[in-house]
């Protein structure tokens, strides 16, 4: 019975791994080349404009479109190109670069400069944001909408405004200004941190002798739809908290179901991609209509989130006032934790896909995190964090392994047993259940090590998948990325041989080195008396060493290390109660 449920346990945690290696082909590597080609097609032509959102959370028509045809061909086709359509303010802090467009007034120019697309350092910055001329635009805006019926100007993604600097700045914000010659004239203060956080303050003068109703507004707008991993775990698309609930919708969602509407004090919405985040943060004191809308223009998808803010009523002769943020860049667990504290943004850090497990996730990223500061290396902080991990999980797991050790010394017991009572199932588990009595053995513990170190796992798995700290971060030798799989196959012996083996033969060395060490772990614990449950155990080791071989390094690192862990923890055990052949 004992060999029996840890059969079941080894077939459901292999058919576990081995769904997760079913989404998981999308390499790293894969996911590097996708950015690219979704890149090399953002350079080239096409048109577009954003939904601008009406009162009560309605569209209020198409804003001009940006000028196509010939014109755009002329001039679109890059990304300089496109860029050179409109006048700008230039954004230089320590993190971004980039510009505004003064022609809409639009955020549609960011550049991320601490990220690469590779892992080579002279390989092209994440462009997060893209202009308008490219044929996939990407980009914030922010305005008014006046209530229907209303002939009031506004301005419109054709207006040029009037900056009061060329340089936008950590400290030097730039003042954009709009007279709409009917007496209203708009100014909007952007300012912006060291990091990723604009601050937009925008203010309407009415000098009229009427007062005029506007509506505040902020959206964002994605060209096309992107390349994503597509990967169950990890959520990319457009997301939100209202009500402290987070919302993800997936791209298709949007496409197959329509137009999604929330209501909420507070909150932020925003579009995500793994590692990337562009997310509006009205006013977290006022209550605002949230909109997450889909829309084929051109025979290209576009996809937009967006808020609306109550009537703003302005008295001739006055003025009114609305603050919103935007945050631009990658998304740092720590940096989110700290813009959540500083301007109260609910559940911000719920833009990274923690998942189920985010009890275990989160304090495991911030549990590396202390050890990379003190060790110095993200690959020593997993091992660190193992041993953290197997101290704290140490008095179940010593119970476990001395269970097991006192099962595999009643083996021979258990074989005679099977051979005398084979035919009278009845009495052999009679018998067997006397014998673990007697000897006062739990036949399920030896489980139970097993079951603490899935969910552990796969919470691993997911701070290193999710974590953008992670990416890119190399350990000795020949890893250089933790969160990608090892690049070594022992097919082409380790690179001595100049031929690149397919896919599902990229087996490397510490794959390998975990598939050993489980063999090694294997042969410590109690052999099935079955023939047939002894060859399929034996098995295991290969099939995890194939499955493993395509998961994050610092995963495999990990697992490699927790086996290592175990088998001198075992062994010791065994020792002390007088097992001396424990590897026979």
């Amino acid at each position: 019975m004992t060999d029996q449920k840890n059969m079941i346990l080894a077939i459901v945690l292999s058919v576990i791994i081995l769904l997760g290696f079913q989404f998981l082909v999308e390499k790293p590597k894969i996911e590097q080349q996708r950015v690219q080609q979704a890149q090399e097609q953002a350079q080239q032509q096409a048109a577009g404009g954003s939904i601008v959102p009406g009162p009560g959370g309605t569209p209020a028509g198409s804003a001009p479109a940006v000028p196509g045809s010939a014109a755009a061909a002329a001039t679109g086709e890059t990304r300089e190109a496109a860029l050179a359509m409109s006048p700008r303010v230039k954004i230089d802090t320590p993190r971004i670069q980039g510009s505004i467009a003064l022609k809409g007034a639009r955020i549609d120019d960011v550049v991320l400069t601490d990220y690469r697309l590779t892992i080579d350092p002279k390989s092209p910055p994440i462009h997060l944001l893209d202009p308008t001329g490219l044929r996939h635009p990407y980009y914030a805006e922010f305005g008014w909408v006046a209530a229907g019926g209303a002939t009031v100007a506004l301005p419109t993604p054709e207006t040029v405004w009037t900056a009061s600097a060329d340089t936008l700045a950590p400290g030097s914000p730039v003042t954009l200004s709009w007279d709409n010659g009917q007496g209203l004239t708009f100014e909007r203060v952007v300012s912006i941190d060291d990091d990723y956080l604009f601050s937009v303050s925008q203010r309407v003068v009415n000098r009229t002798d009427a007062p005029v109703t506007l509506y505040p507004y902020g959206l964002l707008s994605r060209g096309g739809t992107p390349e994503t991993i597509d990967f169950y775990i990890l959520h990319e698309g457009p997301l939100g908290v209202f009500n402290d609930t987070l919302t993800e919708l997936d791209y298709s969602e949007l496409r197959e179901d329509g137009d999604v509407a929330k209501t909420a004090t507070g909150g932020w919405i925003g579009i995500t991609d793994k590692y990337w985040l562009a997310a509006l943060v009205p006013g977290q004191n006022q209550e605002w209509s949230y909109n997450f809308r889909h829309a084929s223009r051109n025979q290209s998808e576009r996809y937009q989130v967006d808020f609306l803010g109550g009537a703003q009523e302005i008295a001739a002769g006055g003025s009114a006032a609305v603050e919103n943020r935007l945050f631009a860049g990658a998304k740092e667990v720590k940096l989110l934790d700290r813009y959540e504290e500083r301007y109260g943004i609910a559940n911000f850090d719920l833009a990274i896909d923690f998942g189920w497990f985010y009890f275990l996730t989160k304090p495991f990223f911030y549990v590396l995190t202390y050890l990379h500061g003190v060790l110095g290396n993200f690959g020593l902080a997993i091992l660190g964090l193992t041993i953290i991990i197997k101290l704290l999980f140490f008095p179940l797991a010593n119970k476990s392994y001395k269970s097991m050790a006192k099962m595999k010394e009643l083996t021979p017991k258990l074989t005679e047993m099977r051979e005398k009572y084979g035919d009278d199932k009845q009495r052999l588990n009679q018998e067997m259940m006397a014998l673990y009595k007697r000897e006062k053995v739990n036949p399920a513990a030896g489980c139970l090590p097993i079951l603490v170190q899935i969910p552990v796992f796969f919470a691993l798995y997911k701070t290193l998948f999710v974590s953008i700290e992670m990416r890119h971060a190399p350990f000795y030798g020949w890893i250089k990325d933790l969160s990608a799989p090892d690049p070594t196959s022992m097919f082409n012996l380790f690179g001595l041989i100049p031929w690149d083996p397919p896919q599902f033969l990229m087996i490397g060395a510490w794959p390998l080195a975990m598939g050993l060490t489980m063999f090694l772990q294997q042969k410590l614990n109690p052999q099935p008396a079955d023939p047939v449950q002894a060859k399929v155990f034996m098995f295991l080791p290969v099939m995890f060493t194939f499955l493993l071989g395509h998961f994050a390094a610092g995963l495999v690192i990990y697992w490699t290390w927790n086996n290592l862990l175990s088998i001198a923890q075992q062994a010791v055990i065994m020792r002390r109660m007088g097992i001396r052949k424990a590897l026979s």
